[in-house]
């Protein structure tokens, strides 16, 4: 494919802004970091990484639209005990850069497969995913249960239920040039963060900013489309499970969502957070943290 300068943002302006929101928000990172970019056959992928060499590897995977920055209010308690690393998505904001597209599922494996081998960590990988994240990571798991530990499933797309109507018309409109849209979108996404107090609030008017730089600074491209597990496939995840979704889940219901994976798996753990929507890694960070770290341990 054709690579500018600047690729993969819009123009050499587009890069330079975004990045430098971009830095500017990762000096809250809460702990001590070192960021390392990775070279793999899908191009050039930013991890940052966090915690002490001794303790077992955690790899966070984020959500669509955003970036590893996503982890900030859990990264200090996770770093406690592992070795983290954030990813920020081969083909989606952040540092990474692609060199390829990203057409399949398969494609989505082979380069998270390719990342954790650069990265020397080995066959005893402990993955949590959310959101977007949180589907890919039931991708790996179905293809190299033998590299993982255990896997944590924060709200995964799809996976278990398909998208509602509503969530997918929301994200539409947020393709349109007005900052009305995505701060709409975000703002109904994460209603139980908006709500909590006024630095929660401050919180969502970054990420409404955040995800409206990054629609008009990144070239557009086609996602991956996530798909729903059939029950052959869920039962078929012999890594150890944690799923968590918060009771106010806006992209399917949590209880529908509960129900399904009781009745099918229900050797897998799976639990409901409360006052919590999609937004359950920063409304409940303690909460969420103490439940993997329980799983893990």
């Amino acid at each position: 494919m054709e690579m500018s300068a600047h690729h993969p943002f819009r123009s050499a302006r587009a890069k330079e802004q975004y990045l430098k929101l971009y830095d500017m928000r990762a000096k809250k990172w809460p702990v001590v970091s070192e960021s390392r970019m990775v070279d793999t056959s899908y191009g050039q992928t930013f991890v940052r990484i966090s915690g002490a060499d001794d303790t077992p590897p955690l790899v966070l995977l984020h959500g669509i639209g955003g970036n590893s920055l996503q982890w900030a209010p859990n990264v200090e308690d996770l770093s406690a005990s592992y070795k983290t690393y954030a990813v920020d998505n081969i083909y989606d904001n952040g540092r990474s850069v692609y060199s390829r597209a990203i057409e399949s599922p398969d494609d989505f494996v082979n380069w998270l497969d390719e990342l954790f081998s650069a990265l020397l960590l080995g066959n005893n990988i402990n993955l949590v995913g959310l959101s977007y994240g949180g589907w890919i990571t039931t991708q790996y798991a179905l293809r190299f249960p033998e590299r993982l530990d255990k896997i944590v499933l924060l709200a995964p797309v799809c996976t278990v239920l398909p998208l509602r109507l509503e969530w997918i018309i929301r994200a539409i409109l947020c393709a349109m040039p007005y900052r009305y849209f995505t701060k709409s979108f975000i703002y109904w996404l994460v209603a139980d963060l908006a709500q909590k107090n006024e630095a929660s609030r401050v919180m969502v008017e970054e990420l409404a900013d955040d995800a409206f730089m990054a629609i008009r600074s990144f070239k557009p491209k086609r996602m991956v489309n996530p798909t729903v597990l059939e029950d052959t496939e869920l039962q078929s995840i012999k890594v150890p499970t944690l799923y968590l979704v918060g009771e106010n889940e806006k992209i399917y219901s949590a209880q529908k969502a509960i129900q399904r994976l009781n009745k099918v798996v229900p050797n897998m753990r799976a639990e409901v957070i409360p006052n919590a929507g999609h937004d359950l890694t920063s409304v409940q960070p303690e909460m969420v943290n103490k439940k993997i770290l329980e799983f893990l341990k």
